[in-house]
C-alpha cells in the first residue's frame, strides 16, 4: 500500500527535524501560521512523489513533522493534485484537517461523505471505498499498527 496521509496537529515548529530517535521528540512540536499557510512546503524535508491513480499519475508533496520512535505514529502536512482511487482497505487510522480543497469519500456501501476546507475527518484502517479529489492541502496525524516504511 502506498503511504496516504492526512490530519490535524495543534501547533508544531519545524526549526529542527523531528524524526524517530531525535532528542527533540521529547518536546511539543508546533506548526506556525506561516507554515500552515503553505510555507512548510518550502521545507528542505519536502518529499515530492508521483503516484498512479485510477485516472493516471498525480503528484503529492509531504512534509513529515513528527515520527514516533516506534514509527507507528506520524504527523505532518500533505498536498495532492487531482486523484481518484479505490482503497481496499485504507490501511491506517488517520485524522485529517483540510486547509484547502476537499475530497469526496464514497464508502463501499455507497455512503457519500463530502469533506471541504475547514472540515476534519477520521478514517479507520478498515475503511473501504473511493477517494476522489480535485486537489487539497491537509494536516494529518496517523497511527499504523505496522511501523511506517515497513508496510
Amino acid at each position: 500500500m502506498s503511504r496516504f496521509v492526512i490530519a490535524f496537529v495543534a501547533g508544531m515548529s519545524l526549526a529542527t527535524p523531528l524524526l524517530a530517535g531525535d532528542a527533540m521528540t521529547d518536546h511539543p512540536q508546533k506548526l506556525s501560521k506561516e507554515e500552515i499557510a503553505g510555507k512548510i512546503f518550502e521545507d528542505k524535508r519536502l518529499i515530492v512523489m508521483t503516484h498512479e491513480g485510477e485516472d493516471g499519475p498525480y503528484k503529492t508533496e509531504d512534509v513529515e513533522t513528527f515520527l514516533s520512535t516506534d514509527k507507528k505514529f506520524d504527523s505532518g502536512m500533505y498536498r495532492s493534485g487531482p486523484v481518484r482511487m479505490t482503497l481496499e482497505p485504507y490501511g491506517v487510522d488517520e485524522f485529517m484537517y483540510f486547509l484547502e480543497g476537499g475530497v469526496t469519500l464514497t464508502s463501499a456501501d455507497g455512503t457519500v461523505t463530502e469533506i471541504k476546507a475547514g472540515d476534519a475527518v477520521t478514517i479507520g484502517k478498515e475503511w473501504r471505498g473511493t477517494w476522489d479529489t480535485k486537489g487539497y492541502t491537509k494536516i494529518y496525524v496517523i497511527y499504523s499498527p505496522i511501523p511506517m516504511g515497513e508496510e
